[in-house]
């Protein structure tokens, strides 16, 4: 009786073992079947940050343009490249049609030079262009006027009908 039971024990530890030494065999081959990659490339190269010209536009002072854009290095595969872009027809070029600022009001009209001003922060660049934090722009003080009374439409209409009738 002894005997049967320590047969048992055996082939319950020899087929644990078999079990063992298969799924050890398994794992191996699934690790070997993997053929291993070589790191990728650095994507990072020796080519130097894109260095992007103003945008010109295509025709007139503003809308729709191209600028131009390089990169220096020794392995860049690409140098230069050209990119569309748009200045807005509303923006102060006289500061650059990269530049967009937030302007106060008007300031009270200076007597000596006829001139009023007002000052601007710098709201947004573009494309990193040079921009100055603050602006100031003049302008010749108008002459006040007060403005003409509009006729009422129904009197308007009134003067109609009767020039129809007239005819």
């Amino acid at each position: 009786m002894q005997s049967q039971q320590y047969q048992q024990q055996r082939r319950k530890f020899a087929a644990a073992f078999l079990a063992f030494i298969f799924i050890l065999a398994a794992v191996d081959n699934a690790e070997a079947g993997k053929k291993e990659k070589p790191e990728k490339k650095m994507k990072k190269s020796d080519c130097g940050e894109w260095q992007w010209s103003v945008c010109v536009p295509t025709s007139g002072d503003c809308g729709l343009g191209t600028r131009e854009g390089t990169r220096t290095g020794a392995e860049c595969k690409q140098t230069m490249k050209t990119q569309r872009c748009k200045i807005p027809c509303n923006w102060k070029k006289q500061f650059g049609a990269e530049c967009k600022y937030q302007f106060q009001a008007w300031g009270e009209c200076d007597l000596n030079t006829a001139l009023k001003t007002r000052t601007g922060s710098l709201k947004r660049a573009l494309h990193n262009a040079d921009c100055q934090k603050t602006v100031t722009i003049s302008k010749p003080c108008g002459k006040l006027t007060k403005p003409k009374p509009q006729e009422s439409k129904k009197k308007k209409k009134e003067g109609k009908r009767q020039e129809k009738m007239l005819d």
